[in-house]
């Protein structure tokens, strides 16, 4: 028997339709703002901190380690995913005083002991030792038909132009020095020196024919094709040529230093830096 339909259950029914299509435009919302939600986060669940930005490591050291120095820097960045290695290059003198007057630094590599010791003797190296050794030697533009058989060559008139780093600043020019006034040649050839900002601005006016023959690193001349050696200075005219590391006392990121500074005496990177001409003490 069909049961009538009073005014109050048709009035009753009416108010649960209207609540239906009202529900629907706000579920319709919910939808779309969960979709977007999604679209937001990365595919597949990710930590909490994978957003978290990486350590960047500062570390000041001497324009003779570029090569083998970007490429250690890539090893280590392989296995330490969290932190970018950040290189500045330049002469060692000039590095010094950049991190005496309070740049940021978190290592500092020196292409002599000179530059290293004195921010020692202020206070603003924690840890510090010898990384590595090299030789000095003075280079001719490839083509050239010259070989040197002693340093005082470089007073014939076919050799008119010598590039040198900077004595003040820059550790091979320093090391030049030495040689050049213990063979009693540093005044002879003063008409003849132009001096370079750093070691590898040095290697350029070789290359680039500028000048007639140039004082380098070892190192430095083997990675250039535009040069060779034309003489090995004797190591017994100037002082050790050596490579101290040491961590910066006001290191914002103290713990990643370290990891860095023993990585670099680990015998994974001697491995690089022995191909490019260095010797390990």
């Amino acid at each position: 028997m069909m049961k009538l339909r009073t005014c109050r259950d048709i009035e009753r029914q009416e108010w649960t339709n209207k609540r239906r299509f009202a529900l629907v435009p706000l579920v319709f919302i919910m939808a779309l703002t969960c979709i977007a939600c999604t679209a937001r986060s990365p595919a597949g669940s990710q930590p909490a901190d994978a957003g978290k930005p990486k350590t960047e490591l500062l570390v000041a050291a001497a324009a003779s380690l570029k090569d083998s120095l970007d490429v250690i820097g890539e090893h280590f960045e392989e296995t330490h995913k969290d932190i970018d290695i950040i290189f500045h290059y330049g002469s060692s003198g000039t590095l010094q005083k950049q991190i005496e007057q309070g740049a940021p630094a978190d290592l500092f590599l020196s292409a002599g002991e000179k530059q290293m010791e004195a921010l020692v003797g202020k206070g603003l190296i924690a840890s510090h030792t010898v990384l590595l050794q090299n030789d000095l030697v003075v280079v001719v533009p490839a083509d050239a038909d010259r070989n040197m058989a002693a340093l005082d060559e470089l007073a014939e008139d076919d050799i008119g132009k010598i590039a040198i780093g900077q004595p003040e600043t820059v550790p091979a020019g320093q090391y030049a020095k030495e040689a050049l006034t213990a063979l009693n040649l540093w005044d002879a050839l003063q008409h003849k020196l132009v001096f370079a900002k750093d070691v590898r601005q040095a290697l350029t006016y070789v290359e680039s024919g500028n000048v007639d023959a140039g004082f380098v690193y070892r190192t430095d001349a083997l990675v250039s094709e535009k040069v060779r050696i034309a003489y090995q200075v004797d190591s017994g005219v100037h002082a050790p040529i050596v490579y101290p590391v040491g961590i910066v006392k006001e290191s914002a990121h103290a713990e990643e230093a370290a990891l860095f500074y023993h990585y670099l005496q680990s015998e994974e990177a001697r491995a690089v830096f022995k191909p490019f001409g260095f010797t390990i003490p």
